[in-house]
């Protein structure tokens, strides 16, 4: 039998599913604070809210409790998962090191194409600051670290930072709430972009050192009043 002539089947926009969705609003609303921490999650109410059906909710609920959104509670059921000040100091941690590292060697081999990208994702970024669309904002940030983790060949480290990543956006939104966050996140991004394209290791290094060391005392202050 004659081979059949190939043809492409690759799906370039595979499609959303339910659970996607339902997982994608769940997420937005407890990142955005609608549901802060302690609030159950009662699957009956979710169905109604999200139009889907229960075993939809069931699978949304457990794919945020693996991002670290939600948590199962002994005869209380699924509930959205505390933020806390000794949980974000962790996180926190985690970042200044992975960051700091993937900045640093991203600075001693960014070419022109690198540059290019990064700075493109600056410039979305700072006009997701400019317009307070959160979507947008947590896209190019997502973006601008992408770009600097892969160009720096730390792939381990941002599989890792990507599975932090929905409470990082958490904490992300709880600081970009204040002013000085709104003033100084656009500043400090714009610093680590500059010296990576200056091909500076030490001055990214430190620069990201600042920006979360800044983001954190502001999460701090946060979390520890509403305790």
């Amino acid at each position: 039998m004659d081979q059949k002539p190939e043809h492409d089947l690759r799906i370039d926009h595979p499609p959303t599913t339910l659970r996607e969705l339902a997982v994608d609003r769940l997420r937005d609303s407890i990142i955005s604070g609608h549901f802060v921490g302690g609030d159950r999650l009662v699957e009956r109410t979710l169905c109604d809210q999200l139009g889907v059906s229960r075993s939809v909710v069931r699978e949304a609920i457990r794919y945020l409790e693996a991002e670290g959104l939600v948590e199962i509670l002994p005869r209380s059921g699924p509930v959205v998962a505390g933020l806390d000040w000794p949980r974000a100091r962790q996180i926190y941690d985690i970042r200044r090191l992975l960051e700091s590292e993937a900045a640093a060697d991203c600075a001693k081999v960014a070419d022109d194409a690198v540059k290019h990208r990064l700075r493109a994702a600056l410039s979305d970024l700072e006009a997701a600051f400019g317009d307070a669309d959160a979507r947008k904002l947590y896209a190019a940030t997502t973006t601008f670290y992408e770009t600097i983790f892969l160009a720096a060949g730390h792939e381990i480290a941002w599989e890792i930072v990507q599975r932090l990543n929905s409470r990082i956006s958490r904490l992300r939104a709880l600081t970009l709430a204040t002013t000085d966050r709104r003033i100084s996140g656009p500043s400090h991004m714009a610093r680590i972009c500059g010296a990576i394209c200056a091909n500076d290791a030490e001055g990214a290094a430190e620069a990201v050192r600042d920006h979360l060391r800044d983001a954190a005392e502001i999460a701090r202050d946060l979390l520890e009043d509403r305790s």
